[in-house]
């Protein structure tokens, strides 16, 4: 009877669990607007409102010119789940964990690549960021070289142009997990870079993304 008590007990207490992840989850977008967004070019080319933009429930960027939306409000210690998919001939992008300062086209943060072949990459952007993988730390020492790049653990998982693939990102306390289409392709520590905005990039082709939202943990 007691071990019964006891797996009743475990089962509700999932359940509550569980709906507490549910009730928390944040929708970054929202299939009608970008209004929790702000877009980010190169200021030669000015702001053009269509780079990113809503068409039936999902946000696409043209990719040219290279730029990013980054959304408005900062975060720490979340699941980050986005979809993806390349409209035509794969070829680069990313999202941007935990950025940081002023709307730079290419700020101080740490990257999930998007690169065809490449999703579960990361790549380490500005002065002072750094990451443990495995047994080596990764720091970018100056700003003149501030692009630090860091392999998958895998063969690519990605599905192929017109397929769409998802993202699940773990930053948690320093702690890092990004999961390609259901495979782990990379996990660190002591990641220096713990809060900030999160972004998606505009890199060399049309790309389109939907389902994105996060967990607070």
């Amino acid at each position: 009877m007691k071990t019964l008590q006891k797996s009743a007990l475990l089962l509700s207490l999932s359940l509550v669990v569980l709906s507490c992840n549910t009730e928390k989850k944040i929708e970054l977008f929202n299939g009608q607007n970008l209004d929790n967004w702000n877009i980010v070019v190169d200021s030669e080319d000015g702001e053009p409102k269509d780079l990113f933009y809503v068409e039936d429930g999902v946000m696409n960027t043209l990719g040219d010119p290279f730029g990013y939306i980054r959304t408005k409000e900062s975060y720490s210690s979340y699941k980050l789940h986005l979809e993806w998919r390349w409209t035509n001939e794969p070829s680069n992008s990313g999202v941007l964990l935990n950025v940081q300062g002023k709307e730079m086209i290419f700020p101080q943060c740490v990257e999930c690549q998007l690169m065809d072949g490449r999703a579960g990459d990361i790549v380490l952007m500005g002065k002072g960021t750094g990451i443990t993988i495995r047994d080596s730390t990764y720091t970018v020492t100056s700003e003149e070289h501030r692009y630090l790049a860091i392999s998958k653990f895998e063969e690519s998982s990605e599905k192929p142009a017109g397929e769409w693939n998802s993202y699940d990102i773990t930053s948690k306390d320093g702690d890092l997990e990004i999961i390609v289409n259901g495979v782990l392709q990379n996990i660190g520590t002591g990641m220096t870079l713990t809060d900030g905005n999160i972004a998606l990039q505009s890199e060399g082709a049309p790309l389109q993304f939907r389902n994105i939202y996060l967990q607070p943990l």
